[in-house]
């Protein structure tokens, strides 16, 4: 395909050659209309002269001067001529121009008083253009005379005078096009040069000699740009946080397989080996559970929709009021239809679910989810969600304890402890916090601002 200047060239010089291509038959048709007229108009003006010389003599003929005014028709072969036909068509006077000219084809029935212009070309001289005008002359006699002015002039003068005025008009017509397709190939390179500098950057990146595009972009580009650096910064982020997920999950599953290894080592009866076993086994599971659910968090990315938050509470909600159905909660949502997350559904759902779930676990008879856009703020709009039950709530004591990976504040109640840490871990993803403190309702109200 095409680069876009060569694209934008192409087009260019198409419109150029259009445009300029009928202007130049614009202007060649206006120049021959022109021309013409003229001509016409230099024509009459030699008959004027020519009624002027004429006169009666005493015999009652017409009689010119020899000598006329305009000297081209004193001049033998000259592009200038003309006759005068009396009423039965005897030419009466012609000029010396008119020499070995013949004027075929011409009648003297035109009407008195009346022009008339006729092309005149039969192929064995050259083209000429004729004015014929009729005069009745008053004299002694009781009926006037009446006469036919004839004035030609050859038209090749005229062509030559278009011929040359055509080549100079569309010399300096393709010139135009030429100088204009330079300057747009010139205006096309410096615009285009953001695009080239953005190519050199990706470029630059690939290679891995930058992690981002730099430098100062056009308007029109800015917000590209920006995109594009955020998405470069999602994507290293997300690869950073997998490199460390693997690693944070190689690290911690060292100490429940040393403590297995050590058990079998040291021939600890069956028993204690089954119990020791089972205990390694479900920390295993915990962390195994924790890493993977740390690692799928998206976090933000750009670029992203902005998701409905409402359809997906209502997802949640029915969820755990299927699981916790023997309680017959009494659950109150207050989450407008406008309210939007802008980032992964798979991180509300998970923000949402582990937070909804502890509330469900905790609550005595009701519980509440709230959520709405806070506008404002250096960063822009923010999110906020708060989960409230009517439990017993967390001690002050235990509010940085259970934000902890396997943290309980009631061990004797089920559960792995990860909820409130995946919510936390999720809700930093997006540059934000958990906030845990006490609910009107009487509980824990546990708050994520995004």
């Amino acid at each position: 395909m095409r680069s876009l200047r060569t694209r934008l060239l192409l087009v260019s010089a198409v419109v150029l050659a259009g445009f300029l291509g009928l202007t130049g038959l614009a202007l060649d048709r206006a120049f021959s209309v022109s021309a013409e007229s003229a001509l016409r108009e230099r024509l009459q003006g030699h008959l004027y002269a020519l009624l002027a010389a004429a006169d009666l003599n005493a015999q009652n003929q017409l009689e010119l001067p020899v000598e006329l005014p305009e000297p081209r028709f004193n001049l033998i072969g000259s592009a200038l001529m003309a006759e005068v036909r009396d009423a039965a068509g005897a030419t009466v006077w012609r000029s010396r121009s008119a020499l070995g000219t013949k004027f075929e084809g011409l009648t003297s029935g035109a009407p008195p008083g009346e022009r008339v212009f006729t092309p005149l070309d039969d192929g064995k001289s050259a083209a000429r253009l004729m004015l014929s005008f009729a005069t009745r002359w008053e004299g002694s006699e009781p009926q006037p005379r009446v006469y036919v002015f004839h004035v030609a002039e050859r038209l090749d003068e005229h062509q030559a005078q278009i011929r040359q005025f055509r080549r100079g008009l569309f010399g300096w017509l393709a010139a135009a096009t030429v100088l204009l397709l330079v300057v747009q190939a010139m205006i096309l390179r410096w615009g285009l040069a953001p695009l080239r500098r953005v190519a050199q950057d990706l470029s630059e990146i690939e290679a891995g000699r930058a992690h981002a595009l730099t430098g100062r972009y056009p308007t029109e580009l800015q917000a590209l740009i920006d995109n594009l650096n955020a998405l470069l910064a999602n994507t290293r982020a997300h690869l950073q946080r997998y490199r460390d997920t693997l690693g944070n999950l190689a690290h911690s599953l060292k100490t429940p397989l040393a403590v297995l290894r050590g058990s079998v080592e040291a021939k600890t009866p069956v028993e204690e080996l089954r119990t020791v076993a089972q205990e390694q086994l479900q920390n295993m599971n915990e962390i195994v559970e924790y890493q993977l659910q740390r690692a799928a968090a998206a976090g933000r990315t750009a670029l992203s929709a902005p998701l409905p938050v409402a359809p997906v509470a209502r997802k949640i909600v029915a969820a755990l009021e299927k699981v916790y159905a023997a309680k017959s909660l009494r659950v109150e949502t207050a989450i407008a239809a406008d309210v939007m997350f802008r980032g992964d559904e798979g991180d509300l759902l998970e923000i949402l679910g582990n937070i909804a779930d502890n509330a469900f676990k905790w609550a005595h008879s009701c519980a509440r989810i709230e959520a709405r856009n806070e506008t404002g703020g250096p960063s822009g709009p923010r999110f906020l969600l708060r989960v409230e039950d009517d439990g017993p709530g967390i001690p002050d004591d235990q509010l940085q304890r259970v934000r902890a990976r396997g943290a309980r504040a009631d061990a004797t109640t089920p559960g792995h402890g990860l909820g409130l840490a995946v919510a936390q871990e999720i809700a930093e993803l997006y540059g934000g916090g958990l906030i845990i403190s006490r609910s009107s309702l009487g509980g824990a109200a546990v708050e994520v601002r995004l």
